[in-house]
């Protein structure tokens, strides 16, 4: 898995675990959000980053907000993975925003959402995200892709020269890494 995210190394992606936990990234979406890495384990996690704090992404973010609830209902894990039951539960009671989304009941399992930032030096961003299954496990990877010929897309180009040439071996540096639970 990391060799794969390693060798996009024009656009941002991610593999994050049936619980949101980001597991792996690359270079791009360090270049694009910071390093996931710098973050405590324990916050590595899409819900927790968007829900949970002193300022939750969410606020800023209500559509996202609302797609990633209703994927969590779509995964069918809750409430049987422990786990995912105790980060459900934990936000619930950490979050106005995300009990007021929980409660609404709504499921649905998006494969594509369109998201719009600003970067610090490349200015706006408009950018697919293709959630793609990996089969045989509870992994998902996220690639980040701007429509050819935009504005987006000469960013994300302009963001690839902003990162640096790889000096370690692929994967290395590039979080915990799938199977490994440390």
């Amino acid at each position: 898995m990391r060799r794969l995210l390693d060798r996009l190394d024009d656009v941002p992606a991610l593999a994050i675990d049936a619980r949101y936990d980001l597991v792996a990234w690359n270079a791009m979406l360090v270049a694009l959000i910071g390093d996931p890495a710098e973050l405590p384990p324990a916050r590595r996690n899409r819900l927790r980053l968007l829900f949970d704090g002193p300022s939750p992404a969410a606020a800023r973010l209500p559509d996202l907000a609302a797609q990633v609830v209703a994927d969590v209902r779509a995964s069918g894990r809750y409430p049987a993975d422990p786990g995912l039951r105790d980060l459900v539960d934990g936000l619930r009671a950490r979050s106005p925003g995300f009990a007021e989304l929980w409660e609404r009941r709504e499921v649905e399992a998006r494969r594509s959402i369109t998201k719009r930032t600003v970067h610090p030096v490349v200015g706006e961003l408009e950018l697919d995200c293709e959630i793609l299954a990996v089969p045989g496990g509870e992994h998902r990877v996220l690639i980040y892709t701007a429509e050819p010929g935009t504005a987006s897309a000469e960013a994300l180009r302009r963001l690839a020269r902003q990162v640096p040439v790889r000096s370690e071996p692929p994967g290395e540096g590039r979080g915990p890494g799938l199977g490994n639970t440390g």
